[in-house]
């Protein structure tokens, strides 16, 4: 791989955040900002802004294709895609006319990422039983897939009306819409990726990001297995703050870690966020935390454990003002990408 190979994007939530001081910004205003920051990260020459789906309180974007259309017409070079699709609880055959209608308003720009979502608020509010977890994923995935080819599409299961020869609308102008699938690290589903020749998106929130690299050997040996080419691409997702200094970043981010991820924690029965872990994973895991230059060397190496080739900087996460996010993607456009790039082409 060369340096020119390399992709920087950009992962946010959409998280509801707060003013200056202090305050709860709406959920419509924390939209607004998150268009000025993908129209931002457009300026600044990054390869791609992708934004999450939830349904929930402390995340304003439950419509993603919706953002990205809004961003699509303020934007002009920048591919813009989701991180993830919740497919588990949508319908293939629509997550392709959104994406098709936003690949039109972007000029070929769209890109999906499918995945199951790490919260499950969707299966009650769409109407979806939580035992059919594991098969509504692989059915739509599947069907997803052939979707995508833009030819008509002849489909069985159990989870959706079947399909006969049937023509999907609207049409893209390039044939096909990228799409990647979203593990957190089950063998299951990269074994699922390689077979159904979908490119992988790594999502690695803790622990050393080396020790995913045995899910990236194994994609592509299921890659060879299955006779497909074995230089589709994968890339990481993981979360971060940068700052002027390593103890600034650390001290800025922790109380905003500790709302965010210690409220999640409490939802899910785990003790309160701790601060000496949070420094113990900015130290020596993944989370990206810090100088640019500390960012850089933990990204590089993350990159080059695995063999990835595109890196998607989680830069919003918990309540943090609309200014430091811009700070934020400022540093890792323009400081921290140049580094990676420099790092990774001595190797």
């Amino acid at each position: 791989m060369t340096t020119n190979q390399l992709k920087f994007g950009l992962d946010t939530f959409g998280d509801t955040t707060v003013d200056s001081e202090g305050n709860r910004v709406s959920d419509a205003q924390t939209l607004r900002n998150v268009v000025a920051q993908a129209v931002r990260a457009d300026e600044l020459g990054l390869n791609s802004f992708t934004v999450g789906e939830h349904h929930r309180e402390d995340y304003a974007i439950s419509a993603p294709d919706t953002v990205l259309a809004g961003i699509a017409t303020v934007t002009k070079n920048i591919t813009l895609g989701t991180g993830v699709t919740v497919l588990s609880s949508d319908d293939p055959v629509r997550v392709y006319q959104r994406f098709a209608t936003l690949d039109a308003l972007s000029n070929g720009r769209a890109e999906i990422t499918a995945g199951r979502g790490s919260f499950i608020e969707s299966f009650p509010l769409f109407g979806y039983n939580l035992n059919d977890y594991h098969e509504l994923f692989e059915q739509k995935l599947e069907l997803l897939v052939e979707v995508l080819k833009e030819q008509p599409v002849t489909w069985s299961g159990t989870m959706r009306a079947s399909l006969n020869n049937q023509s999907i609308w609207p049409k893209t102008e390039r044939g096909r819409i990228p799409l990647r699938v979203g593990v957190g690290g089950s063998p299951e589903s990269v074994v699922r990726a390689a077979r159904l020749q979908i490119p992988l998106a790594l999502a690695i929130i803790g622990g050393d990001p080396a020790r995913f690299a045995p899910y990236a050997k194994l994609y592509r040996d299921q890659l060879r297995e299955f006779g497909h080419e074995t230089t589709l691409p994968i890339s990481i997702h993981s979360p971060g703050y940068l700052a002027e200094s390593d103890d600034e970043a650390i001290e800025e981010f922790w109380p905003l870690y500790q709302a965010s991820f210690g409220r999640i924690g409490k939802e899910r029965g785990w003790g309160p966020a701790n601060k000496d872990h949070f420094v113990e994973e900015v130290q020596y895991g993944s989370m990206y935390v810090g100088t640019a230059e500390t960012v850089a060397k933990k990204i590089a190496y993350a990159m080059n454990a695995i063999g990835a080739e595109r890196f998607d900087f989680k830069y919003s996460n918990g309540p943090v003002p609309h200014e430091r996010l811009l700070r934020n993607i400022e540093l890792y456009a323009t400081e921290v990408a140049p580094r990676v790039r420099a790092i990774l082409g001595k190797n």
